[in-house]
């Protein structure tokens, strides 16, 4: 299993998280508060969020809604996103956020992306003095490979801190970090914390009956998910969904959770009514065999070491 994290008041935190990247942008106001109120109704205390999201508004309306339940919630955002990861714009960007979010203590702190030109121990120096200043709990990495994270944690421990959570990519179709980001997280006492578990909308079922989202308006996306045998994945995750009798959002959600090291998905929706499903996976029992019916959808990837003889 991979590390546990804890609110301020020392509560644990969620099985999911809820990723406000829609707040402020597809998500107005009044639809971000639903979603809000919807996931503490559930259970969830983990909010994510980041510096460049919608322009600030994603900050900005999640610190709205935060009031008197500060300590029991889990508040995480990035930054260096652009701009690079230079110790001025860590800085410069979390100070912002932090005006934004209106808090003292941001709990978690992620860098949003490697950034090869500026020397990492740069980088993460100024993420283990924002922590040794009390400004934050937990140190964050997000879209780094599992090299990127060991060297970041080696250079975290260098004085006296470590690297506490890892945020990749991870769902049913993207299954890469299976090959060394989870079993790197259970080693390193790391907490994944995965985002896209619905696949930008591919594992809803959406596309196939002709309904638009991310993959038709965004070339980025579209490219993601572009291979076919994703698209036929997806269908037949429906198939099993509806043979179930259970929401295809749930399955995905519930599958991504169920990996062995027991990584925190970050769910998301545009509305209530839309995360309604991906809720439901907080009660959703997977057992084995259905995991393993779900997981045969999709090419289990190649261990690190290629050798596809010695794969169980």
């Amino acid at each position: 299993m991979t590390k546990l994290l804890t609110t301020p008041d020392g509560s644990p935190a969620s099985r999911l998280a809820f990723g406000t990247m829609q707040f402020g942008g597809r998500a107005d106001k009044d639809a971000s508060r639903a979603m809000f109120e919807a996931s503490i109704s559930a259970g969830i205390n983990h909010f994510d969020t980041a510096y460049m999201y919608n322009g600030g508004a994603s900050e900005e309306i999640l610190g709205s809604l935060i009031g008197d339940r500060r300590d029991s919630l889990l508040i995480a955002t990035k930054a260096a996103y652009s701009g690079g990861g230079s110790r001025q714009n860590i800085l410069d960007s979390f100070d912002v956020s932090r005006r934004r979010l209106g808090l003292d203590t941001i709990d978690l702190l992620y860098m949003h992306r490697f950034d090869p030109d500026t020397d990492l121990a740069e980088s993460i120096g100024a993420l283990t003095d924002l922590r040794a200043a009390g400004k934050i709990r937990y140190i964050g990495v997000s879209n780094f490979a599992a090299w990127q994270v060991v060297k970041a944690n080696a250079i975290a421990a260098g004085a006296g801190s470590a690297v506490d959570v890892l945020q990749p990519m991870y769902n049913l179709v993207k299954r890469q970090a299976e090959v060394e980001i989870l079993p790197m997280c259970a080693d390193q006492n790391i907490a994944c914390i995965p985002y896209s578990p619905l696949g930008g909308g591919l594992l809803t079922g959406k596309y196939a009956a002709g309904s638009g989202g991310r993959l038709t308006e965004d070339q980025g996306y579209a490219r993601r998910y572009g291979p076919k045998w994703m698209h036929d994945a997806a269908v037949s995750l429906g198939e099993i969904a509806a043979e179930t009798g259970t929401h295809v959002a749930t399955l995905a959600v519930a599958w991504a959770a169920a990996h062995p090291t027991g990584p925190t998905p970050i769910i998301s929706a545009r509305s209530a009514e839309q995360l309604e499903p991906s809720l439901a996976a907080l009660e959703f029992n997977m057992d084995e065999t259905l995991y393993a019916r779900l997981a045969a959808l999709t090419p289990t990837p190649p261990p690190a070491t290629d050798r596809l003889e010695e794969q169980s």
